[in-house]
């Protein structure tokens, strides 16, 4: 007699979708995703574009590469995202003088003036989300301690 058999298997020993944490992350990104779709078609951008913008508010004028070390993107991913967002005059790329394999993505004044109007997207996920500014701090820093935790396992 096989004892791998199915009957002998603990109902409770199966792994059920509601337990588990990856299901339950990337249900609460399909509703995070929403919620920025909805902010941010006010902008005109969609959530890849909007992560770009952020790391060109923190830091102007970056090479495609390391945009991409920052949002954990490769160069393939990017460069279509970066195309849409020239397309829509909201940056640059260009190659630099001083090494023709890079290409530094700089702000426009159009993206530059963008950036006034997305404090209302991080109004609009708080308000989503119904938290406070503490709990969405803690939350923040407990991802990222996990986010962490897993690359270090990769």
């Amino acid at each position: 007699m096989d004892s791998h058999n199915t009957r002998d298997i603990d109902a409770d020993a199966v792994p059920k979708l509601g337990n588990q944490l990856c299901f339950a992350l990337y249900s609460t990104m399909l509703a995070m995703n929403k919620v920025y779709r909805r902010l941010l078609k006010e902008l005109d951008l969609t959530y890849p574009q909007y992560l770009v913008m952020l790391v060109l508010w923190e830091q102007d004028s970056q090479t495609v590469s390391d945009i991409g070390t920052k949002l954990f993107l490769e160069s393939p991913t990017l460069t279509p995202l970066l195309k849409r967002l020239e397309a829509q005059g909201f940056v640059r790329r260009q190659r630099s003088t001083s090494d023709e394999r890079q290409v530094i993505v700089s702000l426009t004044e159009a993206g530059k003036s963008l950036q006034m109007r997305a404090p209302a997207v991080q109004c609009g996920v708080a308000e989503a989300l119904q938290c406070s500014l503490e709990e969405i701090g803690d939350l923040r820093a407990s991802l990222l301690q996990t986010r962490s935790r897993l690359f270090s396992h990769a």
